[in-house]
């Protein structure tokens, strides 16, 4: 154990850690919201990711950007990215909607047991992950250089860039709206009633059908951001890497309270520290190993994890 490597390093495991934790919470926003109205674990939700992060890439390869390109003035810089996100949301969302009529609503109309649903899952993260390889060819995508990682300044001697402003800032930002969403929409109110009694919100006139598609599409709009911030900070993308990640995602979604949206943000945010801290103290190759221990850990203390409150009881 490395414990000068870790104190040394304190700063930049934190906000490196912070930086990933985002995109983390982001992806497990999606998981928690189907859970917390369909109690199902969608975990066809990492290729949701990959559709986004995959869509940000090709909208700038439509203009003419590549690996190699290099993007400067603030407004270009801006337009990139702001057109890229909304393409990587539409793309996640519209995934995440195509997932839920053909994969999920069927098996809804014929009350089939959760195992149906959970196979169903797998079945549909498989053979997304595998379109997106064949169409590829299983080579690596690589994203433009559109945000600098040079230091714009330092908190307390760390070193803060504008990619790690930009994933945290994006973060917490799509977390407020989020949660103004559902605590203070009409389509929001109808999200928490589905999520406490789908059946009494039915006979109180709530469409429960459209009211789970919004759902999807929601939780797909966030992974469709998170697949862009994954693009700026790490520039090259393949189409296995959901994988890995969107398990992490929910494993974040545990850690904070399935079904709980901030849970959701608190345990990205504090997986992707842990995982990093472990990195600086046992080395690179724990990494992956203290994301998922923690989880077992936490779990045998608290099996509702840190927050645990459903998102049908959410506060107006």
């Amino acid at each position: 154990m490395d414990f000068n490597g870790l104190f040394s390093n304190f700063g930049e495991l934190t906000t490196t850690g912070l930086t990933q934790g985002a995109i983390y919470a982001l992806v497990a926003l999606g998981y928690t919201l189907v859970y917390g109205v369909l109690r199902l674990i969608n975990f066809a939700h990492s290729e949701v990711f990959i559709a986004g992060a995959f869509a940000a890439i090709w909208t700038w390869n439509g203009f003419g950007l590549d690996q190699n390109s290099q993007v400067s003035g603030v407004g270009s810089i801006l337009f990139y990215l702001l057109v890229a996100m909304i393409v990587a949301a539409i793309a996640s969302a519209g995934t995440a909607t195509v997932i839920e009529r053909v994969a999920y609503r069927p098996l809804r109309k014929r009350n089939a047991p959760p195992l149906a649903f959970l196979i169903t899952a797998i079945g549909a993260s498989i053979a997304i992950s595998e379109a997106f390889g064949i169409w590829t060819r299983r080579l690596p995508e690589g994203a433009p250089s559109l945000v600098s990682s040079k230091p714009l300044f330092h908190l307390f001697g760390v070193p803060i860039d504008s990619v790690q402003l930009l994933t945290i800032g994006a973060a917490l930002l799509m977390m407020v709206l989020l949660d103004l969403f559902i605590n203070r929409s009409r389509t929001g109110r109808g999200i928490r009633a589905v999520a406490q009694d789908a059946n009494t919100a039915a006979l109180m006139g709530v469409n429960k059908d459209r009211i789970i598609l919004m759902v999807f599409i929601t939780g797909g709009s966030m992974a469709g951001v998170a697949g862009l911030l994954y693009d700026v900070r790490i520039q090259t993308l393949t189409y296995s890497v959901g994988f890995l990640l969107g398990l992490k995602a929910f494993t974040a979604a545990v850690l904070g309270g399935i079904g709980n949206l901030r849970g959701a943000l608190i345990g990205g945010l504090l997986l992707g520290v842990v995982e990093n801290y472990a990195a600086g103290l046992f080395g690179s190759q724990w990494k992956d190993f203290a994301a998922f221990a923690v989880l077992v850990v936490l779990l045998m203390f608290r099996p509702t994890g840190l927050l645990g409150e459903s998102l049908g009881r959410a506060r107006a």
